[in-house]
């Protein structure tokens, strides 16, 4: 299949669905930090999503003609449900408009993703703050499910895509992203990570969606 993974520097996506046979590219507005920059667009991912001809950053062009599979990471610093409390006064009139505003936009860039002319889709992001009506997601997942020992709850709206399964439950250490409400919690934050590690998809959750996701068969159109 030809897979494109939106908004993904890392490249743990698109790695996995490569080491099982498929064309898979991830993009980004940043470089990569994977190593392979041959399968990395470097730009707009809603261009990207069109399909057609597409530009690597080893400088070669590949035809797509269309995509068979889009799996995207929106940006959510403004769509989150733990950035409530930088949208909201405590009588929960907006505190910020400017803030609301770029909600809106992270909103259509997410709905533009999700409605995209692909047959399989499936959008990753977290718990949405509802002020901005996304549509209901279909699963939740958690890293400690797939592997990773750590709790980070992650939200998967997917079409044309099984829900994910479990493949391999362990107990959680911690919290991999904290806030002040969990420092007296038993999953207390243990290190300290950045926003660009706190955005990169667990190596457990990559494997299991190439491993599930990669043998589905493309649902018949019409």
């Amino acid at each position: 299949m030809k897979i494109l993974v939106a908004c993904e520097e890392s490249q743990r996506v698109c790695i996995a669905f490569r080491e099982k046979g498929h064309e898979a590219y991830s993009c980004d507005i940043q470089e990569p930090s994977g190593g392979h920059p041959e399968w990395h667009i470097h730009g707009d991912a809603l261009k990207a999503l069109k399909g057609g001809t597409i530009i690597t950053m080893d400088g070669l062009s590949h035809d797509i003609g269309k995509w068979d599979m889009l799996i995207a990471h929106p940006p959510c610093t403004y769509l989150a449900a733990s950035s409530a409390v930088r949208l909201f006064n405590p009588d929960h009139t907006i505190k910020d408009q400017g803030r609301e505003h770029k909600g809106w936009v992270a909103k259509k860039f997410f709905m533009l993703c999700f409605s995209a002319d692909i047959p399989k889709v499936a959008i990753e992001n977290p718990v949405p703050l509802r002020y901005f009506q996304l549509p209901r997601y279909t699963q939740i997942i958690e890293p400690f499910l797939f592997g990773d020992p750590w709790r980070k709850r992650t939200c998967l709206w997917l079409r044309g895509l099984p829900r994910l399964i479990a493949t391999n439950i362990v107990d959680p250490e911690g919290l991999w992203v904290g806030s002040s409400s969990s420092r007296n919690s038993k999953y207390a934050l243990r290190s300290k990570r950045n926003q660009k590690e706190r955005a990169k998809t667990f190596p457990g959750i990559a494997k299991a969606m190439a491993e599930q996701w990669g043998t589905e068969k493309i649902p018949q159109q019409g």
